[in-house]
């Protein structure tokens, strides 16, 4: 049977689009599955010999430096609370026996801690930065009813101190030719996230920061990678008990890991990547509908927030002495 010229035109298109499919899903199949579970990603030893992590005393930050201590890596820990600081140095050396120093740094202060840190670490080989330290809202909620103290603190820590950080370290890594800095995005950067529009904004700017800094830093031999994760059972995301979707953090940090070197931008944790996956056909599908779906989970979200600090309100005026007649 002889082919006209249009069917030979529409059989190689297909093909082709076939190609291209088959190309995409086996650099996701390796990236996400094979390059993870075989360990093909970077290893952080043969970056240098410390790990600086901010926000490091607790919930994600604090599994990233138990991580990086149990593979032999010396941490400097930066945090606000000097007594958190001391506890968990004292933890650490205990346990893992590697060095720690502490610097105690309120990052909303803007330069004058960024060279502070920069100089508590200038004498020290760094394999590993960690933007990790951040802040969100202590609910879901509209955009004009956010205090300008809040509004500040979310663009400082999220925005601010993330850039000052990365350009207070990342000159060190450029000189050595070696070295990795991660920073904390959220899968809301690349998500709808009314009533979250603050929070989600900053950390879209982390997303596009470290995607052109990735850019930047290859050639000088430096790794810049982002972590945009879904909900990890920590004390900002409020979620104490753990699930296959909000995993511990510290399972969510071995997991995002095994990405280093493999992926500039990542979910860092395949479930939430299927998360991320569901929300982007979603809105293929219909974008009003993905719309209406996040903006009904973060109002219910918001009203059991404000029902339950109006329970605790009205149990606390029942107690106080000053209300009994």
């Amino acid at each position: 049977m002889t082919l006209t010229c249009w069917e030979k035109i529409s059989l190689i298109a297909l093909a082709v689009i076939g190609l291209r499919i088959l190309l995409r899903v086996s650099v996701l199949v390796w990236k996400k599955l094979i390059g993870p579970s075989f360990g093909f990603g970077i290893d952080l030893r043969t970056q240098g010999t410390w790990a600086v992590v901010t926000g490091a005393t607790s919930g994600i930050g604090k599994a990233y430096v138990d991580q990086f201590a149990s593979k032999g890596l010396d941490v400097v820990l930066i945090a606000r609370s000097a007594s958190k600081l001391e506890e968990v140095a004292a933890e650490i050396k205990q346990r893992y026996g590697v060095d720690v120093r502490t610097v105690e740094a309120d990052l909303t202060e803007g330069q004058a801690v960024y060279a502070k840190i920069a100089k508590a670490t200038e004498d020290l080989e760094l394999a590993v930065v960690v933007n990790n330290a951040g802040a969100s809202y202590e609910h879901p909620d509209l955009f004009t009813n956010l205090s300008e103290e809040s509004v500040a603190t979310i663009l400082q820590l999220n925005v601010a101190a993330v850039t000052g950080i990365s350009r207070a370290l990342l000159p060190q890594m450029f000189r050595r030719k070696k070295g990795v800095l991660i920073n904390i995005g959220s899968a809301l950067a690349v998500m709808p996230a009314p009533y979250l529009a603050v929070y989600a904004a900053s950390k879209a700017y982390i997303v596009k920061l470290s995607y052109d800094l990735a850019a930047e830093a290859e050639p000088n031999g430096v790794t810049v990678q982002c972590i945009i994760p879904g909900l990890v059972a920590t004390r900002m995301s409020k979620i104490k008990k753990p699930t296959w979707m909000a995993p511990t953090a510290e399972k969510f940090v071995k997991s995002s890991l095994k990405t280093i070197g493999l992926e500039s931008c990542t979910t860092g944790y395949p479930p939430h990547f299927l998360l991320t996956g569901f929300v982007h056909t979603l809105r293929c599908i219909c974008e009003k509908g993905a719309l209406w779906l996040i903006s009904r989970t973060m109002c219910t979200i918001r009203n059991r927030a404000l029902s339950k600090k109006n329970r605790e309100a009205n149990v606390l005026k029942k107690e106080s002495p000053l209300t009994a007649k």
